[in-house]
């Protein structure tokens, strides 16, 4: 048996959203790179598909399926070649609602999770902040109880979505220090209090909004909490997997078509009279890269197995995919560069635009250092005194 067993009703999923890729992303890519902005009109696109909650209950118009079509939906968004507006929609539909779906009341999937799935209310979320990322249990920003209100005050910072967001996915402060005193919140941007602050320049994905938020005595209701209070740090983590499934398989996706852009034009690049292709050191370098991409995908897809069958073993492959995936990234994407030649430095070349942000892949969703630590901490014996 194949593995992925891909159904009839997968490949049909696949179509669509390749048809919606290349209709409303690839024709785009190069113009929104080149403005630094994607169009927020592929929301209510992408949500007439129901590509926005392919894994959401469908009593809030979800379509209720599993991560393998995760893994189908940015497999194919990502041939769009514009890596900003891919993470904007997954922002939408995985990042910043999944706990909404998983742990808020039915009031606020009502107003804020329904609206999402549609895409007509644009979804951030806000965890990284100023004086840390990775570090989720450690984070200052402060919600403080007024009555029926949380007060919030405090900032965040590297937030996609965050100039064209209505609502943020808050991760906030209601408690003594520690994991245990985080807690999640819906906060509308349209809130009294709530400033954007800089669209940060980042080196690449230039059309995906990137901002610092401010919240200075931000008052909303104490029913927007998601879950329990002081369960937020949990919720939080248990988020990621789905975050890093996504970010693996983006890798994968962006080195498959890097490596077979690569492959096609050294077959046809000559130097000193022969193709590229032919020569030993570059038939040998793709040969391994070729290797190393097919245990990149078939990792992905082991962690994203064992997540729709909630095996405990996932937590540590998903992390394995990703440290793996960015790992790999950045050395494939850099080598197929070179074997560009001057080319692979030129903007107008995907190969060469790809080549500019692959430091990030390792640090979005938990950098590898703490890819490695869940791995050591979960499959390492603790030695002994």
């Amino acid at each position: 048996m194949p593995f992925p067993d891909w159904t009839e009703e997968h490949e049909t999923f696949r179509e669509t959203v390749r048809r919606f890729t290349a209709e409303e992303i690839r024709p785009n890519a190069e113009r929104w790179d080149a403005e630094g902005d994607f169009s927020s009109e592929i929301f209510p696109k992408a949500g007439e598909l129901g590509l926005l909650g392919v894994r959401f209950d469908p009593k809030w118009g979800g379509s209720g399926l599993d991560y393998w079509y995760t893994v189908i939906l940015v497999e194919e968004l990502v041939k769009g070649r514009d890596i900003g507006a891919v993470v904007g929609l997954m922002v939408q539909c995985e990042m910043a609602t999944s706990v909404i779906n998983a742990h808020g009341s039915d009031e606020l999937r009502q107003e804020w999770l329904v609206p999402a799935i549609r895409g007509e209310r644009i979804a951030a979320l806000g965890v990284t902040e100023p004086g840390g990322g990775s570090d989720v249990a450690s984070l200052q920003t402060s919600a403080k109880v007024d009555g029926d209100d949380y007060i919030i005050n405090g900032s965040k910072i590297f937030i996609s979505n965050g100039a064209r967001a209505d609502f943020v996915t808050l991760a906030v402060r209601t408690g003594g220090p520690g994991p245990d005193g985080v807690s999640l919140v819906v906060c509308p941007t349209d809130s009294k209090g709530f400033t954007v602050g800089r669209r940060l320049e980042k080196v690449d994905q230039h059309s995906g909004d990137t901002c610092e938020l401010f919240f200075d005595d931000v008052r909303v209701p104490r029913t927007n909490l998601i879950g329990e209070e002081g369960r937020g740090f949990r919720y939080i983590m248990g988020a990621f997997q789905g975050e890093r499934l996504v970010l693996s398989t983006m890798m994968n996706a962006v080195c498959r078509d890097v490596i077979d852009e690569t492959l096609g034009y050294i077959a046809e690049r000559k130097a000193f009279g022969q193709a590229v292709a032919s020569m030993q050191v570059w038939r040998h370098k793709m040969a391994d890269y070729l290797t190393e991409l097919e245990a990149s995908e078939s990792l992905t897809y082991r962690a994203a197995d064992q997540l729709v069958s909630s095996d405990p073993k996932g937590e540590v492959t998903v992390s394995m995919s990703k440290l793996y995936g960015a790992e790999l990234i950045r050395r494939l994407v850099l080598d197929c560069a070179h074997a560009h030649g001057g080319y692979g430095f030129m903007k107008e070349n995907y190969i060469a635009r790809c080549t500019r942000g692959v430091q990030n892949w390792g640090i979005g969703a938990g950098t590898s250092e703490v890819m490695r630590e869940i791995i050591s901490k979960r499959c390492m014996a603790k030695p002994s005194s």
